[in-house]
């Protein structure tokens, strides 16, 4: 069974990028990204009441990578490490099955710039040969163009289409599922 037993959190470096922990000083922009109904169009979750929330949602996620339970990184540039444009990372991890669903969001100040694709191949890379997935899984609204492209361009492939497989603010709503196998495997 796959575990994922890391003695620090991963930081990460691309060309451009820094990938590393999520800090309570985040906590700001994260807000304002989950507030944000340009960058949650196609994200379909509760937006945040307040920072505290927020601050308790970073809690969560450090607390669910020293469980094990998922990884998650923020995106931000090389020149500026401290200040998140984004977050990208692995949650739903099926331990039985080794896959892991991969999520991402970027401020849209950084849209068209490349760096969700140069975070995404890194994330990949990592997933398969770090984490030792045999599967990475996608999990988008259906209205969402820009990731269907991004998650094609990168070998993933449609695995499903979900009709009203889920309910969100008054209504349901269609998913697809997109997968990535490990080649090595």
């Amino acid at each position: 069974m796959l575990t994922l037993n890391f003695t620090k959190f991963p930081n990460l470096e691309t060309e451009r990028l820094i990938l590393r922990e999520h800090k309570l000083s985040d906590a700001d922009i994260l807000f304002a990204m989950r507030t944000n109904e340009t960058v949650m169009k196609y994200i379909d979750r509760e937006r945040p009441k307040d920072l505290l929330e927020i601050k308790t949602f970073i809690t969560a996620f450090n607390e669910g990578f020293e469980k094990g339970d998922n990884l998650a990184w923020v995106i931000a540039l090389k020149e500026n490490p401290e200040h998140m444009i984004g977050s990208i990372g692995y949650w739903r991890t099926d331990y039985a099955n080794h896959r892991a669903e991969i999520g991402y969001m970027l401020d849209p100040n950084y849209w068209r710039k490349g760096i969700t694709a140069e975070a995404l191949i890194k994330t990949i890379a990592f997933g398969f040969e770090e984490m030792n997935l045999h599967t990475i899984k996608a999990n988008i609204n259906t209205g969402n163009n820009a990731s269907r492209k991004m998650l094609v361009k990168h070998g993933f492939v449609k695995e499903a289409y979900f009709k009203q497989d889920y309910y969100f603010r008054g209504q349901f709503l269609d998913s697809e599922i997109y997968r990535l196998l490990n080649p090595n495997h």
